[in-house]
């Protein structure tokens, strides 16, 4: 091994008895040994960091977070997120198009300082990779999408953000948004992200489909689609979604934002479409935080589907805190899903690690030897601690640096 650039001594990983040394070159994990046990560790690096017996592990993902609206609440009034909120989701839409009443007002130069605060929150949790979707419509324009990607580049190197431009207010229903979609991925977005189940009809939910999954071939990019956010159970757009990827031959490019409807759904039909969305490979970022109604996490779980949390909002119209902490998250997560056990509770640190790389197609991801070295030390010796204080990091390494 080359002499190293960094080593933390005395770290807990999970899963794994005793301490262990972690040493990294160049970027990357250069190595993985017992504390004390043998001369691997031996030599001394540039820097040291003593864990103390802290638990070290990959960094956070955030799968699911509308970025361009973080701390826009004070800019609405209360209706939206009543809306969004009220018993049974059935005024989803309506809180929808109640919230797109602040587009009316972007501008890139704040929704930048307001993006820039909160990566830089991010940075501070340990919240390292992001997919982050931004509004493309008549109202929004491109702003959120300049501000958004001038963000990126910004951040390189410490936030990787995957930006998705969000057709959040539909595509045949909202004039123009097909045009200002293709401009944004021409413009250097990521991801291609659709709200099918917005639109009025069955043929205008199919042509929303149709029209996003040729973006994506267009641009060679993933899709994310905000699915069944409503509390009604004939709507299916997730199925959709999973058909078009397998016809399309998109498999494992596919992201499932909410599904709440799913909540309602039959067990026949739920055992049908758990068998579509695995020939699919598709992934289901959940959120059951904000809002009433959630995927049925555990039922997927135990079938194989792949399930990540998402932070999905920051003070906007339709949650009112948010910090970028994916521990907060998982904490909450906890309680709304009934996930209290130990091992759950290590599901759920991977719902906000392993599961949600997967989720964003990231590799090299992971705290093994030769992967980038995107770790987190916390002030806490396990899961169960770090999930009860989900407190920030003692300290975040992006790329092998130490980050202040």
């Amino acid at each position: 091994m080359s002499h190293p650039d960094l080593i933390i001594r005395r770290a807990r990983l999970r899963r794994q008895v005793g301490l262990h040394d972690i040493a990294i070159h160049d970027g990357r994990i250069a190595a993985i040994s017992t504390h004390g046990a043998g001369a691997t560790l031996a030599a001394n690096a540039a820097h040291e960091i003593d864990a103390n017996g802290g638990l070290v592990t990959e960094s956070f993902i955030d799968p699911h977070l509308h970025l361009c609206k973080v701390y826009t609440l004070l800019r609405m009034d209360t209706g939206a997120v009543g809306d969004y909120h009220g018993e049974g989701m059935g005024k989803a839409m309506s809180a929808i198009e109640a919230a797109a009443r602040v587009k009316a007002d972007y501008h890139e130069s704040w929704i930048y300082d307001n993006v820039k605060r909160n990566l830089d929150l991010a940075l501070k949790y340990g919240n390292t990779h992001k997919r982050a979707l931004v509004d493309v419509d008549s109202k929004a324009k491109l702003e959120g999408i300049k501000a958004v990607l001038r963000a990126r580049e910004a951040f390189k190197g410490r936030v990787d953000l995957q930006v998705v431009a969000f057709a959040q207010d539909g595509i045949v229903r909202e004039a123009g948004a097909a045009d200002l979609m293709r401009q944004a991925m021409a413009m250097g977005a990521d991801v291609v992200g659709g709200i099918p189940w917005l639109e009025y009809t069955a043929e205008d939910r199919a042509e929303h489909v149709r029209f996003c999954f040729d973006l994506a071939q267009e641009f060679n990019a993933d899709v994310s689609f905000l699915v069944d956010d409503v509390g009604d159970a004939e709507s299916r757009t997730i199925e959709d979604m999973a058909v078009a990827a397998i016809k399309r031959g998109w498999q494992g490019r596919v992201l499932a934002h909410h599904a709440r409807a799913m909540a309602l759904y039959s067990p026949p039909y739920m055992q049908k479409l758990i068998a579509l969305l695995k020939k699919a490979d598709l992934s289901v970022v959940t959120d059951p935080h904000t809002g009433p109604l959630h995927a049925r996490v555990k039922e997927l779980l135990a079938a194989g589907v792949n399930v990540c949390l998402g932070q999905d909002d920051v003070s906007d119209s339709y949650y009112p805190f948010g910090r970028n902490n994916m521990l907060e998250v998982a904490f909450l997560a906890a309680h709304l899903l009934w996930m209290t056990t130990l091992p759950e509770m290590e599901t759920l640190y991977d719902m906000i690690t392993h599961r949600a790389a997967k989720a964003m197609g990231l590799t090299g991801y992971g705290l093994q030897v030769g992967n980038a070295a995107d770790l987190v030390l916390l002030d806490a010796p396990n899961v169960l601690e770090a999930l009860r204080e989900h407190a920030a990091p003692k300290c975040v390494i992006r790329n092998g640096k130490l980050m202040a």
